[in-house]
């Protein structure tokens, strides 16, 4: 034994056995850590969704019950690229790419609600973007027809959106100021990019006692609701905005 004493030895046993109990007790409060860890974040997206809702939408003056339950559980930060999942609820709108954004969750929310739609609407959404907004609609309607110019886009909504099983929705690439004629009239339309003025294609396509929501104007713009009549529209409301420009006007 190298010549230790019996109390050398039961020392060396002592401080030995503290040793293993204290890398033992760091690995198994590792492990409770992490697992935590993982636990907060797993629950993170709904907590967050959760705030947006009751600080963003219920704050303000969102209150239709079916919009503000569309908005609690779609999950908005999975129509995000992860670089930007961060602020995926934040009170702002995020950049997706190809100098598109998804809109502020408030303007999403704002829109869908001044649609008014019902379970048996049929909706044309011009600018699909990200498929956020198409998710949220996708809930609330029969039909989503949507449009996006962007190629890229369109695919990954198109893949997000089936991945997440939002099977009554139906992406298109191609120009939006032309609409969806073959599957016109819609009952209710949404333009997520801002035209000039009002493309007539897409007013054509409008059933008469339909409502639109488009944001119209180049530096100031502002969102007008509008419901088509016999006689031409009615402007039910505005509200100042800023979207990204609607590109590729009519050949």
């Amino acid at each position: 034994m190298g010549g230790k004493t019996s109390a050398e030895l039961l020392t060396a046993v002592a401080q030995w056995w503290v040793a293993a109990l204290g890398t033992t007790l760091t690995a198994l409060v590792g492990c409770t850590i992490d697992s935590n860890s993982a636990r907060v974040d797993a629950q993170d997206w709904s907590g967050q969704r959760k705030r947006m809702v009751d600080e963003q939408l219920k704050a303000r003056d969102i209150t239709d019950a079916r919009v503000l339950d569309a908005m609690l559980n779609v999950p908005r930060h999975l129509f995000i690229p992860e670089a930007g999942r961060v602020e995926a609820y934040a009170d702002t709108p995020v950049p997706i790419g190809h100098g598109q954004t998804i809109s502020q969750p408030y303007i999403v929310a704002f829109m869908t609600q001044a649609l008014d739609v019902a379970p048996e609407h049929r909706v044309l959404e011009i600018g699909t973007g990200s498929g956020y907004q198409a998710a949220v609609l996708s809930v609330l309607a029969k039909e989503v027809f949507t449009v996006e110019v962007v190629r890229s886009l369109a695919d990954r909504a198109r893949e997000t959106l089936a991945s997440l099983g939002h099977r009554n929705v139906h992406v298109r690439t191609g120009n939006g100021y032309l609409g969806w004629p073959e599957e016109a009239p819609f009952d209710r339309i949404i333009v997520t990019a801002a035209p000039d003025e009002v493309p007539p294609a897409l007013m054509e396509q409008l059933k008469v006692g339909g409502v639109m929501a488009i944001p119209v104007g180049s530096y100031s713009q502002e969102l007008r609701v509008l419901r088509r009549t016999p006689e031409g529209t009615e402007l039910l409301k505005t509200l100042p905005v800023r979207f990204v420009p609607m590109t590729r006007k009519p050949r």
